[in-house]
């Protein structure tokens, strides 16, 4: 069962927000672990198909890498 609060995150969550979090989340991050983790690759992968690649590469870009 995925916890209420998270659900609630990835459905109010933008693109930006959901591919911020995938790419600096630490390790161990709940919100990608067992059916959360399923729920939250569908959904953004979903919102990922509905930007457009154009501006899913953008998104991508504005985040840049921080090591």
């Amino acid at each position: 069962m995925i916890d209420p609060d998270l659900k609630e995150w990835v459905d109010n969550a933008s693109y930006y927000a959901l591919m911020n979090r995938w790419r600096f989340a630490k390790v161990g991050d709940p919100i990608f672990q067992g059916e959360a983790g399923d729920y939250y690759k569908k959904v953004m992968f979903a919102m990922r198909d509905e930007v457009g690649p154009a501006e899913h590469v953008r998104i991508s870009k504005s985040l840049g890498f921080k090591p």
